[in-house]
């Protein structure tokens, strides 16, 4: 009975200390960071996702659905990724220096492997290259219009996927896409300007023309 009565004393100021401290850490460390991460993860990969997502669609639904078109419907693309257009009967977009993520080989307007040529204005490469687009226009447009020839019809964008021209490419192509339609170049020429967007905000960028958006036009023409 002594030995026993004399044992408990001492161990009980030994575990005090211990489980107190852990209770301490516990209660002003770990709760309150398993609080918070519970609180963010809700707040900010719950809430804040699904406001965001109901108001982009109750405001802007075409926008925040990819600028999706639809012809009888189906699916023939987007105002925001350009297409490899290769029919003379429709504008031609900007080349394109995308390659296809499997194969590594060129593939224009790979929308899964946006990327530029990545080429230096004095690069031989480069120059070598515009030259063969420039012939290759010169000889798919025989009656476009003197002058020099629009960069952005023998150059690529930074993209890849660039899905606007500026006003002079499109006026550039005028000709042939008037030829193989069987329509005057006045009609297919007002069809341009009729799709000329502005600068944004008046002030920002060059005014251009999405390539989607006129060939539609030209499709929709009785």
């Amino acid at each position: 009975m002594s030995k026993a009565t004399l044992a408990s004393p001492e161990r009980a100021p030994e575990q005090a200390p211990k489980q107190s401290f852990w209770r301490n850490i516990l209660k002003k460390y770990i709760r309150p960071a398993v609080v918070l991460t519970l609180l963010l993860t809700v707040l900010t990969g719950l809430i804040y996702p699904g406001v965001v997502t109901a108001l982009a669609q109750l405001i802007f639904p075409y926008q925040a659905n990819g600028s999706l078109h639809y012809v009888n419907g189906k699916l023939v693309g987007s105002d925001l990724i350009g297409q490899y257009w290769t029919s003379p009967k429709y504008f031609h977009g900007r080349p394109s220096a995308t390659i296809n993520p499997t194969t590594g080989k060129p593939a224009p307007y790979a929308a899964d492997n946006s990327s530029a040529s990545n080429l230096g204005p004095t690069n031989a490469t480069l120059v070598q290259n515009v030259q063969q687009r420039v012939a290759a226009l010169k000889k798919e447009n025989p009656n476009a219009p003197p002058g020099p020839i629009p960069v952005d019809l023998v150059t690529t964008s930074g993209s890849g996927l660039d899905p606007d021209i500026s006003v002079a490419g499109a006026l550039y192509q005028v000709p042939r896409v008037a030829s193989e339609r069987g329509l005057s170049e006045s009609r297919v020429r007002q069809q341009v300007m009729d799709n000329v967007q502005g600068r944004f905000l008046g002030i920002f960028g060059e005014p251009h023309v999405n390539v989607l958006n006129l060939n539609l036009a030209l499709d929709a023409l009785k």
